[in-house]
């Protein structure tokens, strides 16, 4: 029958002993390394080393690569960027001559691309990756050794019960080892007590969380090396085809090749938007989507969806988004002599929440005035999709109510041929002359759906013969977008894990005391003081009670003609000696 005993190892004090003790029961609690160089680097160059890489992948110094990170960010929120919007970079620093040139030298206009984004990027990459794998070893080696055997003085721990039982040692600590493996405790027997730990998930979480956001670094940095971000106008009844040269605008990560581009193409059947008729909330739309037809690779069958705000339609890694919707009036001109020489949807741009629209009419080639000269026609158009009398200068209503479409036509040299690009949406006017009326006034009219107008001399009509609808599509392709969002949930469970689990260990010894009865002492020990140590030592220490109930007290002898002494009552787990309360 083994016996308790209570001291030092010979040659040391009993406090020395105590200490050494203590701390062997709580190492191994966490993965966090130990700071052997608080004290200051070694002198030479390996012991800088050694104390640059410790810093580099301590917890603060991620934390605050990560604090930079987001702070790092907020400039490519609030200035324009030239990776996504050219126009409004160009537009910045024509109306800021000074500060503008101080951006360039800092890289505010591609700060996600620039040199300073990208050393705090790597280095918190590097952070993460320097304390993840020894902590992983380190634990993996804890889940494979078994929890150290109980201290000489379990009284020191934070918490602690004990009691005196009939039953034997062996019976207690086998009890103790059932009660413990029953509620989930790596426990097995260490000498004269048995020792059980619990809680490792709490590093499982502590680690999957660092691994998370490892994971989402490298899926964030391949979404912008490999992304590409496009639009494309499309008018009721066109189509689009997912290749380079469809696109209106296109952007693209610096390791995208157009080989990257998903083969699949679609059209554009209806567009359908409703929209709010009264109350405070007039002209809002209710109603915002696009019926396309689509196929995906070069004989792929025609397949149809609707594509809403906020519910893009899915091919391969490929999302296209609805983002924009306006009104492309059809025109036809004729020329003097009464011949077709355009006949088009032509989309133009809105200007206020109502679709009061504007834009351009170019007719390039085969026009000819009564005389039978060449010439280019250039028109400029403004329409009102609700036009009501008194509110000439814009629309009263989004939807297609009351349209009228104001024609402004000029003649002449539109300049196309010259090299230098221009907008489509934009009329050069350097070149160009006025149509004048009968009055000699600049010959400007509105239309409504079915009618024309003639030019002077002869030289010809414009009819407006109705409105089509048409929707700008978005189309993005950004790969590891499933990995990032997967590494996002991972990283929010691992730290739920880290911070509301606890990982604690608990012993139970049964010793024979001097006077032949059994002695049993538990403790339990956490990471950091919490209450549900002492309360889950409490509950099992209750149930082992049941099953070791208490001896009568010696202290207390029967005497003849009395009632025997009642037994101890059930222990209450309370804070011990010398532990911080």
């Amino acid at each position: 029958m083994s016996k308790s005993t209570v001291g030092s190892a010979p040659g040391e004090t009993p406090a020395a002993s105590d200490e050494q003790d203590l701390g062997a029961a709580g190492s191994q609690l966490s993965t966090a390394p130990v700071d052997t160089l608080a004290s200051g680097p070694a002198l030479g160059l390996i012991g800088w080393a050694r104390w640059f890489w410790r810093q580099l992948t301590s917890m603060r110094v991620a934390l605050l690569l990560l604090l930079l990170l987001a702070l790092g960010a907020i400039p490519g929120s609030l200035i324009p960027q030239s990776g996504t919007d050219e126009t409004k970079v160009a537009e910045f620093r024509q109306a800021h001559g000074t500060l503008a040139p101080i951006y360039d030298r800092l890289g505010l206009f591609h700060v996600y691309s620039s040199v300073w984004f990208s050393a705090i990027y790597i280095l918190l990459f590097v952070s993460l990756i320097g304390c993840i794998v020894p902590r992983t070893w380190q634990f993996v080696g804890q889940l494979r050794s078994r929890p150290p055997g109980a201290p000489k003085r379990l009284t020191r721990l934070p918490a602690y019960t004990t009691w005196r039982t009939d039953a034997e040692p062996e019976q207690v600590r086998e009890a103790g080892l059932t009660l413990l493996r029953k509620r989930r405790f790596r426990a097995h027997l260490a000498g004269d007590a048995v020792a059980a730990e619990k809680g490792y998930l709490r590093e499982v979480g502590n680690l999957s969380f660092h691994i998370a956001l490892i994971v989402m670094l490298v899926a964030f940095a391949c979404g912008q090396l490999y992304k590409s971000e496009g639009n494309k106008l499309v008018v009721e009844g066109d189509g689009f085809s997912n290749t380079l040269t469809q696109y209106n605008d296109f952007k693209s990560g610096n390791l995208f090749s157009t080989d990257d581009l998903n083969p699949f193409s679609f059209s554009l059947d209806k567009f359908t938007g409703t929209y709010e008729t009264s109350g405070p909330n007039t002209g809002t739309a209710r109603t915002f989507q696009s019926a396309i037809t689509y196929s995906v690779g070069a004989y792929g069958k025609d397949k149809k969806a609707v594509v809403k705000v906020n519910h893009p339609l899915e091919i391969d890694d490929s999302k296209i988004y609805l983002t924009a919707h306006g009104y492309a009036p059809v025109i036809t001109v004729r020329d003097g002599k009464g011949n077709v020489v355009y006949r088009d949807a032509v989309p133009l741009l809105p200007l206020d929440s109502n679709i009061t629209s504007s834009g351009v009419i170019k007719v390039l080639d085969g026009y000819r005035d009564a005389k039978g000269v060449g010439e280019q026609l250039g028109i400029s158009a403004f329409f009102l999709p609700t036009y009501t009398k008194g509110s000439e200068a814009a629309s009263t209503f989004p939807a297609l109510r009351n349209p009228v479409l104001n024609l402004t036509p000029y003649h002449g040299d539109l300049g196309v041929n010259s090299g230098i690009p221009q907008s489509v949406y934009q009329l050069d006017k350097s070149h160009m002359k006025e149509f004048k009326d009968s009055k000699g006034a600049q010959l400007r009219d509105n239309l409504k759906p079915g009618e024309t107008m003639t030019l002077p001399n002869g030289a010809g009509s414009v009819t407006y013969e109705g409105t089509k609808e048409w929707a700008n599509f978005q189309i993005t392709q950004q790969p590891a977008s499933g990995w990032a969002l997967g590494g996002a949930i991972a990283a929010i469970f691992g730290l739920a894990g880290s911070l509301f689990l606890q990982r604690r260990r608990v012993w139970v010894r049964a010793v024979q005391g001097d006077d032949g009865v059994t002695v049993v002492e538990m403790a339990g020990l956490g990471r950091s003081e919490s209450a549900k140590v002492p309360e889950e030592l409490g509950d099992l220490a209750g149930i082992l009670y049941d099953q070791a109930p208490s001896t009568p007290d010696p202290d207390t002898p029967d005497t003849p003609g009395s009632p025997a002494s009642p037994a101890s009552p059930e222990p209450e787990v309370v804070p011990a000696e010398g532990a911080e309360k």
